[in-house]
């Protein structure tokens, strides 16, 4: 089918490239024009900018948005909505928090355009190989669009979970699980080398992808790390990230759900930001304080 395909960065552009090697007729535009003129060397239409894509597409149009969350996402569609027309679909797939995902569906529904959220994960290799895909929107939307969905991802890979909003709230959880699993990783592997024997990482990790009830890729992808890093010396110990953890751990205020390994993850990325504990320096000094017992001076 024809769609129209806004944000060319890592994930973008290998999407679009995936869309087109299955025949799928793809007008692209980016802010970057060197992105719009590689995906034209792959063979999709270029577009200098929305009104042009928007212009290339027949109706009703379909236009897929990949770019970072939050503002940027606003600011496409503050540009996009008088541009299109009532029927017309638009599909955030990029992270978006699904409290945002609503209000933005409400408003595009007042000019009859249609909202879809599509939650992906498996990152480039998903992007290249086929993504794990969660899929929020109508039946007839979904209906629509479905052979999109095919090509993106892997086999058995995508799911319509519900309306509008249910896609990004699936992908929300599905992070939060990711924040505690490799936490776990993490604390496991950090145990190793702490112990009194010389373990090889890569040997473990990859001993455990075989056949172990905690192989996964994300296994896999430590393997890989410790293949070429083994004391992981060239990298630093500050964890980035963290909103769509924040999102999981409000969602379950909201719907009085406990998750409390998801939160204990979340707080220890936050902790790896910290050149040092202020709290530690609070326990530190009562201990001395009602017991004598001794403070380290810095």
């Amino acid at each position: 089918m024809q769609l129209g395909f806004i944000g060319l960065g890592k994930m973008g552009s290998v999407m679009v490239e995936r869309l087109l090697g299955d025949d799928h007729n793809v007008v692209v535009t980016d802010v970057a024009a060197d992105a719009i003129a590689a995906a034209e060397k792959m063979g999709a239409t270029g577009a200098a900018n929305l009104a042009e894509m928007v212009e290339k597409l027949e109706v009703p149009r379909v236009i897929w948005m990949m770019v970072p969350h939050g503002a940027p996402v606003d600011s496409v569609l503050a540009e996009l909505r008088p541009l299109l027309s009532k029927g017309d679909v638009v599909i955030d797939g990029g992270n978006s928090y699904y409290k945002n995902t609503l209000t933005r569906g409400e408003m595009l529904k007042e000019s009859g355009v249609h909202y879809m959220d599509v939650g992906t994960s498996g990152g480039l290799e998903g992007a290249q190989n086929g993504a794990c895909l969660m899929i929020g929107g109508s039946q007839e939307d979904f209906d629509m669009t479905e052979s999109i969905f095919q090509t993106l991802a892997m086999e058995g890979g995508y799911a319509h979970v519900g309306p509008p909003g249910a896609g990004h709230y699936v992908k929300m959880v599905h992070n939060g699980v990711e924040y505690a699993m490799v936490q776990a990783y993490g604390e496991g592997f950090e145990m190793l080398q702490n112990s009194d024997y010389d373990y090889d990482l890569h040997q473990v990790a990859d001993n455990w992808s075989h056949g172990s009830v905690v192989r996964s890729w994300v296994l896999e992808l430590a393997r890989d790390a410790f293949q070429a890093d083994p004391k992981l010396e060239k990298i630093g110990d500050e964890v980035g990230g963290g909103s769509t953890g924040e999102w999981t751990i409000q969602a379950s205020i909201d719907s009085k759900t406990q998750v409390p390994t998801i939160y204990t993850a979340l707080s220890q990325r936050y902790a790896t930001r910290r050149p040092e504990s202020f709290a530690s320096k609070v326990i530190a000094a009562l201990r001395n304080q009602w017991g004598g017992h001794e403070v380290i001076q810095k």
